[in-house]
């Protein structure tokens, strides 16, 4: 059995602070090469992705990793104690089809570079599929690969030890989630008749950050909190280990990952074998922290795989009835937002260089379709105007929850509820807010959502200490500056800094 990684470093530019290891806030494409290897020596984590999607990459990622680091990686070797991986393009949301092919190209060429340093082979043989909907993409990805590596062979007499790659799904949506077992079936199925091969394990990849974006913060825990339970129930029955990862980043709405949460986070996701250390997790907190947190995670995530909350099929059928309905309550009250987070986002700085991103976010409304940011550019915008995002619909969707009487599971399921709830509201700017409502009269629903979350939950929401004050004063002066046409970029990062996370 392989070593599976726990920790994963990602380039999602979440951060607010500068890289220790540049000094800058922004990653340039050169420079993440030196990061990947940080992260490996300097932080302790098992892995890094190397994010194809809707990125620039440096192709020669491995030939450059061992070039420059080679002593330390002649120890601690590639594919083997320490994981690349990659996350390719969906080419069926992003057109970027030429970005997939030189992606599994990539994947060969990398095997015969670690064979020229003598290096354990391969070294990158898993691959993340973003957005993930469906058996019928795994199984074209599969096939495709298996083409290209046939035609190097022919072509280029390059011979591969890679007759197949691991693919990990990337599931970003509730409703995806809720289903998502019949696709891993469908998967495996097809690996058996088509390569007689059943997987000994399996890695799934949850997403936190997209399915809050386009469903709410309660229902996206509800859905995650299922997906765990049912891809070890999958497991169990098939005989496949299962190896469930969760994709968050440092706030509430995003996950809730950071190193002063970590306790509660490896709480919070019990059974799964992974979790990212994003920008900000990485960025924003001190050093020798984000070591400490790091190495708890290594240490503790493992033995917590089979200490998972088991979902019932009745409580499942449960989840996914009150989604239904909840995410209709998120969704109203986003689209009509729509225009004014996209403005406020625009003004939030880009840490990473990005080619242009298709939304998952959108959905028919009449004619045309509504279309957001991606989801830290999203989420900052929120926290920018002292709108925490974890609170719309929250306090219709709880008020629903106890009509439907589904409250008591979602209090034993969403272990953190008021704490991460709590902690948002401390960003909370109901000045702002009172001012927002005159804007549009969609702000009345999540003043209401608000006042329903506090008497409801039994807590208050608002500022506590001068911390969250100063983050308030910042708040109000981006109000302030985007009511008269003033740039507030300055203010954002200063508002972002204290709460240490962009987005």
């Amino acid at each position: 059995m392989r070593k599976i990684p726990v920790t994963m470093a990602t380039q999602h530019p979440d951060n607010a602070c500068s890289s220790p290891f540049s000094g800058n806030r922004f990653v340039s494409t050169s420079e993440e090469l030196s990061e990947c290897a940080k992260c490996f020596s300097d932080l302790g984590v098992h892995e890094y992705m190397w994010d194809w999607e809707g990125k620039f990459v440096d192709e020669a990622v491995i030939d450059r990793l061992y070039q420059n680091n080679f002593d330390f990686f002649q120890q601690r070797q590639i594919g083997r104690d320490l994981f690349l991986t990659f996350r390719i393009p969906n080419i069926w949301e992003e057109k970027a089809s030429h970005r997939l092919q030189r992606a599994f190209m990539n994947l060969i060429s990398s095997e015969h570079a670690a064979d020229n340093f003598g290096f354990h082979k391969p070294p990158i043989f898993e691959v993340v599929l973003p957005m993930a909907t469906s058996a019928k993409q795994l199984i074209h990805l599969q096939k495709t690969f298996s083409k290209i590596a046939l035609s190097t062979e022919k072509i280029f007499e390059m011979k591969s030890e890679l007759k197949h790659i691991e693919l990990i799904p990337l599931f970003e949506e509730v409703h995806t989630m809720a289903d998502s077992v019949s696709i891993l079936e469908e998967y495996t199925d097809f690996l058996q008749k088509e390569y007689k091969y059943k997987p000994e394990y399996l890695r799934i990849f949850i997403a936190r950050s997209d399915p809050a974006m386009n469903a709410g913060l309660i229902p996206t825990m509800l859905a995650v909190k299922h997906s765990i339970s049912n891809y070890h129930k999958f497991g169990k029955e098939n005989e496949i280990k299962i190896f469930p990862w969760i994709g968050g980043g440092s706030l509430p709405f995003r996950g809730g990952i950071n190193p002063e949460n970590i306790d509660e986070s490896i709480l919070e996701y019990h059974g799964a074998s992974s979790m990212t250390v994003q920008s900000a997790f990485r960025f924003d907190y001190p050093l020798e922290d984000v070591k400490k947190a790091i190495k708890k995670m290594n240490n503790e995530i493992p033995s917590n795989i089979n200490n998972y909350q088991k979902v019932t099929e009745k409580e499942g059928q449960e989840i996914k009835n009150f989604n239904k309905e909840a995410v209709k309550i998120f969704k109203s009250t986003i689209e009509p937002l729509a225009d004014f987070i996209n403005f406020v986002a625009s003004k939030l700085p880009s840490h990473r260089e990005r080619v242009k991103h298709t939304g998952l976010f959108g959905y028919s409304r009449g004619v045309g379709k509504v279309k957001l940011p991606r989801a830290i550019k999203f989420t900052g915008s929120f926290y920018s105007v002292g709108v925490p995002p974890e609170f719309i619909g929250t306090g219709r969707i709880l008020h629903l929850a106890q009509k439907n009487k589904i409250f008591p599971l979602i209090e034993k399921l969403y272990i953190n509820l008021r704490r991460d709830l709590e902690h948002a509201g401390k960003y909370l700017n109901k000045e702002n807010l009172e001012f927002l409502c005159k804007e549009n009269s969609i702000w009345k629903e999540i003043k209401e959502d608000i006042s329903m979350t506090e008497k409801i939950l039994n807590i208050k929401l608002s500022p506590k200490t001068d911390k969250y004050f100063l983050h308030r004063n910042y708040t109000s002066n981006i109000f302030k500056r985007y009511k008269i046409g003033e740039d507030f970029t300055e203010d954002i990062l200063k508002a972002a800094e204290i709460r240490k996370s962009l987005g």
